[in-house]
């Protein structure tokens, strides 16, 4: 039986499709990821200029547009053999 190879496009397609917002609040990150990247990882990421671009603070919280958090989740990722 052939196995199924892995698409990083299409858990990321199905990812963007579940989530109700164009933004993600990085308190919600881990949420959003299926508990793949904690909201603390992605500040220390934040913090040495590696996280995603385009962060942006409301009221007090610090947010991500959803197509820029899913860019920098696909440079992340790598499918498993």
């Amino acid at each position: 039986m052939a196995e199924k190879t892995t698409n990083i496009d299409d858990i990321l397609q199905k990812m963007a499709d579940a989530w109700p917002s164009a933004i993600v609040a990085r308190t919600e990150v881990s949420r959003f990821s299926g508990g793949a990247v904690s909201p603390k990882f992605l500040a220390n990421q934040d913090c040495l200029r590696m996280g995603p671009r385009g962060a942006i603070r409301i009221n007090g919280k610090i947010c991500y547009p959803k197509d820029a958090l899913l860019e920098w989740l696909r440079g992340r990722m790598s499918a498993r053999q």
